[in-house]
C-alpha cells in the first residue's frame, strides 16, 4: 500500500521519512489509550480532563445506531458523525430539508466497516462504532477551517492549515504548511495549491500552540486539530498517522524534515 499510494519502497528496518516512521507508528500505537482518543466521544472526555470545561463542540446525542436518533428533538442545524471512523459525516443546516433517507445510507455504511482495514491504523481496530449528534458550528467563512498542529513529544512543530472548505464552486480546499512563528513554508502537500494569501497573526495562535503542548505530551508525535469559532477555540480531534502516512510532499526533502522529529527507539525498545 505505502508504495503504491506514494510510488516509493518502504524502509522498515530503519524509516527516516515522515511516511515512512508513520507506518511504524501504526502498530506501535496499539495501547488501549490511542483506541481511546480516536474515539470521537472518548476524546473529548480526554480533552476536557485536560484542559476543562468548554474546548469541544457540545454533543447532542451519542447512538448505537441511526434509527435511535429522534429528529424532533434535535434543533433546526446539527451534525451527524459516526465515532470510529474518519471523513463520515453529515452537516444538516435545515432539518426540515434533511434527507433521512441518504444520511441513513451513509451512517450505516460507515457502522458497518472496520475503519483499521483502510490503512492498518491500529488504534481504530477496537473502537466500537456508534452514531454521535453535534451541535452546528460555522466560523466566519460559513464553514470550518482547520488548525492542525504537528506535535513531537509535547512540542508543536508544525501548522497546517486548511482553508477554503466552503468554497461556493466545490473546489478543493487549500493547504498550507507553517512553522511556529506562522512563517509560511514552501510545500505543497497531496496536490492541494496554497491559499492566494498568507495566512496573518492572530492571539489565539499562541492559545492553541500550548493546548496542543498539553494534549500531545508523552506521543512520539500526534496532530491536534483546532477550530476557532467566534475568537474561541475548539479541539477537532487527534490524529496519530497524518493522511495514514501516505502524504505527497513537494519538495520531496519535506518527507526526511519532518521525519527527523518523530523518534522511534523508545516505542521500539518497549
Amino acid at each position: 500500500m505505502y508504495c503504491f499510494r506514494t510510488g516509493k519502497v518502504l524502509n522498515w528496518e530503519n524509516p527516516v521519512r515522515f511516511n515512512e516512521k508513520i507506518q511504524r507508528l501504526k502498530l506501535l500505537n496499539n495501547s488501549e489509550h490511542c483506541s481511546t482518543l480516536v474515539d470521537k466521544v472518548g476524546v473529548k472526555e480526554y480533552v476536557t480532563e485536560k484542559l476543562g470545561e468548554g474546548f469541544v463542540i457540545p454533543t447532542i446525542g451519542v447512538y448505537d445506531s441511526f434509527d435511535q436518533i429522534q429528529l424532533a428533538d434535535l434543533p433546526n442545524s446539527f451534525v451527524i458523525k459516526t465515532t470510529h471512523d474518519s471523513g463520515t459525516i453529515v452537516v444538516v443546516k435545515n432539518k426540515y430539508d434533511f434527507n433521512s433517507t441518504k444520511a441513513r445510507k451513509i451512517i450505516s455504511k460507515s457502522l458497518s466497516r472496520n475503519y483499521y482495514w483502510a490503512g492498518r491504523e491500529y488504534p481504530y481496530k477496537n473502537v466500537k462504532p456508534r452514531v454521535i449528534v453535534e451541535q452546528y458550528m460555522a466560523d466566519k467563512s460559513g464553514g470550518l477551517n482547520d488548525y492542525k498542529f504537528f506535535c513531537f513529544n509535547g512540542e508543536p512543530k508544525y501548522l497546517f492549515y486548511a482553508s477554503d472548505r466552503s468554497n461556493p464552486l466545490g473546489m478543493p480546499p487549500k493547504f498550507d504548511f507553517y512553522d511556529m512563528d506562522l512563517k509560511h513554508l514552501p510545500i505543497v502537500c497531496n496536490g492541494h495549491e496554497n491559499a492566494s494569501k498568507p495566512l496573518d497573526y492572530f492571539p489565539e495562535f499562541d492559545q492553541m500552540k500550548h493546548l496542543a503542548a498539553v494534549l500531545s505530551a508523552g506521543f512520539p508525535h500526534v496532530r491536534v486539530d483546532f477550530y476557532l469559532i467566534d475568537k474561541r477555540v475548539y479541539v477537532g480531534e487527534l490524529t496519530f498517522h497524518h493522511d495514514g502516512g501516505f502524504v505527497s510532499f513537494i519538495p520531496d526533502e519535506w518527507d526526511y524534515i519532518f521525519g527527523k522529529s518523530i523518534v522511534l527507539d523508545d516505542l521500539i525498545k518497549q
